[in-house]
C-alpha cells in the first residue's frame, strides 16, 4: 500500500505506452496521473500547473539526451524524484546516468508491478533497487573511472557502514534510526556527513562507493554466473 497520495507524470514519445501505462496506474488508489507527455518541452509547460511528485520518465526522447534532460528538469524542480524507464542495454550510459540523482532504473521489459513497486519505494525517499539498477551498478564497478581511480581512500567507521548497509536493504531514515537506536535527524547527519566525505552528491553516489570498496553484503540471483558477480558481498545504494 503507497503511504501517501501521489502526483505522478510520465513523459514518452509512444502515446501508445503512454496512454496504456496511464490507464494502469490510474487504477492504484494513492495515485493519480497530473501530466502525460511526449516531450521534455511539453512536460516542462505542463509543471507548472501540478504540484508532481515523481515522475518517469524514457532515457531517449526527442531532442534531448537522458542526461540534459535530467539536469533541465532537477534544475527547476529539484524536489520531483525521477525513474527512468528504458529499454537500453548499454551499460555504460546507465552507469553514467546513476550520477544524475535519479531514483531508480527501469526495464520496460519487467512486468508492469515493476513499475508501482518502484513508486511505492520512491514515495518512501528510497532509491528503487531494481535488478537493472543493481546490474549497472555492478558493471560500474568492474569498469571503474577515472574519478574512481584518482579519489583518495576515505576509510569509514563501523557505523557509517552500518547506515551503508541498511540503505542497500532499502530501510528508510526510521527503521535505520530505529536499528541503531538512533534519532532520525542522527540517521540524516551520518548520510550527509558522508556524502561530505567521500564527495558525492547522492544516495546512489554512496553505494557505489559502498559496492567498490566492498562494504556491503549483496544478495543477487539473477546475476548467478555473471562476470561482474562477487561471491558473498552486498551492497547498499
Amino acid at each position: 500500500m503507497l503511504p501517501s497520495h501521489i502526483n505522478l507524470a510520465i513523459v514518452d514519445e509512444n502515446t501508445l505506452f503512454r496512454k496504456t501505462l496511464k490507464n494502469y496506474l490510474s487504477e492504484q488508489r494513492n495515485i493519480t496521473v497530473v501530466i502525460q507527455s511526449p516531450d521534455i518541452p511539453d512536460l516542462l509547460k505542463k509543471l507548472k500547473d501540478f504540484n508532481t511528485h515523481i515522475l518517469l520518465m524514457d532515457l531517449f526522447l526527442p531532442q534531448i539526451n537522458g542526461i540534459d534532460a535530467i539536469k533541465m528538469i532537477k534544475s527547476e524542480y529539484p524536489e520531483i524524484k525521477i525513474v527512468l524507464l528504458t529499454m537500453c542495454t548499454d551499460m555504460n550510459l546507465l552507469s553514467e546516468l546513476l550520477d544524475s540523482s535519479v531514483y531508480g532504473i527501469i526495464s520496460k521489459a519487467d512486468e508492469p508491478e515493476e513499475v508501482i513497486n518502484a513508486i511505492t519505494s520512491v514515495a518512501e525517499h528510497r532509491i528503487y533497487r531494481s535488478k537493472l539498477l543493481t546490474e549497472v551498478m555492478y558493471w560500474g564497478k568492474q569498469h571503474r573511472t577515472r574519478n574512481h581511480n584518482d579519489r583518495r581512500h576515505v576509510e569509514l567507521n563501523d557505523r557509517e557502514k552500518e547506515v551503508l548497509q541498511l540503505l542497500w536493504e532499502e530501510k528508510s531514515n526510521r527503521e535505520i534510526a530505529s536499528h541503531l537506536f538512533l534519532s532520525i535527524r542522527s540517521v540524516e547527519k551520518i548520510r550527509q556527513d558522508m556524502k561530505e566525505k567521500l564527495n558525492v552528491k547522492s544516495t546512489i553516489g554512496l553505494l557505489k562507493y559502498a559496492i567498490n570498496e566492498h562494504i556491503i553484503r549483496i544478495s543477487r540471483p539473477w546475476l548467478n554466473g555473471a562476470n561482474f558477480a562477487e561471491n558473498g558481498r552486498h551492497v547498499k545504494i
